[in-house]
């Protein structure tokens, strides 16, 4: 059985430079933005939600864990790309249905805006990696609760407080500056940069969908 990847402390597969395993990271990134940007201006959104929503939510979240088992459990840089790529296009779905109910303006803000925060916590989670160690357990008590609470507000009085989108934001900022930390820890190897991209992709995507949500209600 393959060793979770950031619990990787050493490897047989063949090392690359520091300049390499970022290059292959940001390159990652940007391959799974790229096909969220293609389903978005080819998919019509309507498409999207006259799917059943069980069917589509069954699908959403089977992909999702596939692609993570993949990533996570393999040391095979092919398989975790595929891996990766079960996990991109589930979002990107959701990406679409989001993105198609705000204006062209708001969603240019939010990109940028992620993408500032984005640099930002990752500068901060190469400086201070044991701080965002330390404090991985309580973002994800917080995560959990937040989408407890949520899911209550929603499905039982119909109401979404405003205050919990700030507080998922500062969540996924954590997330990011201890994913990127993590990253820079384990053996720079192929396979290792693809699962560091992999587990970066979740967090951004998250943190872009709640800065539209909260510029939208602007």
């Amino acid at each position: 059985m393959e060793v979770n990847v950031f619990e990787r402390s050493s490897t047989t597969d063949p090392i690359i430079s520091a300049t390499a395993y970022n290059l292959v990271i940001g390159l990652t990134l940007c391959w799974g933005f790229a096909i969220n940007w293609l389903m978005v201006t080819s998919i019509d959104p309507q498409s999207i939600a006259d799917v059943n929503p069980w069917i589509f939510f069954i699908g959403y979240f089977a992909s999702c864990f596939f692609g993570i088992y993949l990533f996570n459990g393999s040391s095979k840089p092919f398989v975790s790309f595929i891996g990766y790529n079960f996990v991109v296009v589930p979002f990107g779905l959701i990406i679409n249905l989001v993105v198609s109910r705000y204006d062209g303006a708001i969603v240019s803000e939010a990109i940028r805006i992620t993408g500032l925060v984005t640099i930002a916590m990752m500068c901060l989670g190469s400086m201070y990696p044991k701080f965002f160690a330390k404090i991985s357990g309580a973002l994800t008590v917080a995560l959990l609760l937040v989408i407890v609470v949520e899911l209550i507000e929603i499905f039982v009085f119909g109401i979404h407080h405003g205050i919990l989108d700030w507080i998922v934001v500062l969540i996924f900022c954590g997330y990011i500056g201890y994913d990127w930390g993590r990253a820079n820890q384990i053996p720079k190897t192929m396979d290792n940069a693809i699962d560091s991209a992999a587990a970066l992709y979740m967090d951004i995507i998250n943190l872009f969908l709640r800065i539209l949500r909260i510029l939208g209600r602007k």
